[in-house]
């Protein structure tokens, strides 16, 4: 699994690429701390290239959630492909994060 942060535009935005699974949870957790202190600007999840979410990377990102609404930000989910929207959508937390 594969993270990377950049500062777009005055959002921050996060890529990730490959599965968010339970054995990669506590490492990506640590690489997207940044997210978690957001001065409150915007993040945007990038997902184009996530393959697979577990309910622990679910937790992480409603986690992310939590601190940036907490700082006046919000979170969009860009770019999901099907599978990844059905979970959201099945789970229902999709109606949580804005969807780009």
């Amino acid at each position: 699994m594969k993270t990377d942060i950049q500062e777009l535009d005055g959002k921050i935005v996060a890529t990730l690429d490959g599965e968010l699974d339970t054995a990669a949870a506590i490492e990506v957790e640590q690489a997207l701390q940044p997210l978690y202190h957001s001065d409150g600007r915007d993040v945007v999840i990038e997902c184009e290239h996530l393959e697979y979410i577990a309910s622990s990377g679910l937790r992480i990102l409603l986690g992310i959630l939590k601190a940036v609404k907490a700082a006046g930000g919000k979170v969009a989910l860009r770019n999901m492909n099907d599978d990844i929207k059905s979970v959201f959508t099945m789970t229902g937390l999709i109606s949580l994060f804005e969807v780009e």
